[in-house]
């Protein structure tokens, strides 16, 4: 599923204008984003939680040339799966 299937979703499970449910959509992504720039974790209870994790530098090499290079230090967003999400996937048919 991709943002615009889950906007017809909602629209669709919520008799709503295609255009409301793009607002509430893009509004829960964009606070999402905004916490997760300010450092905070976001949990949606049921499916998992988000965070920043830092990333320390290191010396990597690059794979066409050999040559040693730095690689900064990063912080990349982080998603770990609830519990309720992975025993909920992971049924066997």
């Amino acid at each position: 599923m991709n943002k615009s299937q889950l906007i017809e979703a909602l629209a669709k499970a919520e008799s709503l204008p295609v255009k409301k449910a793009e607002e509430v959509v893009n509004t829960f992504f964009g606070d999402m984003e905004d916490a997760l720039v300010r450092g905070e974790r976001v949990e949606i209870r049921g499916l998992g939680s988000f965070k920043v994790k830092n990333y320390d530098g290191y010396k990597g090499r690059n794979p066409k040339t050999g040559e040693i290079i730095k690689v900064a230090p990063k912080k990349l967003p982080f998603f770990k799966v609830g519990k309720e999400l992975k025993e909920r996937v992971d049924i066997e048919e």
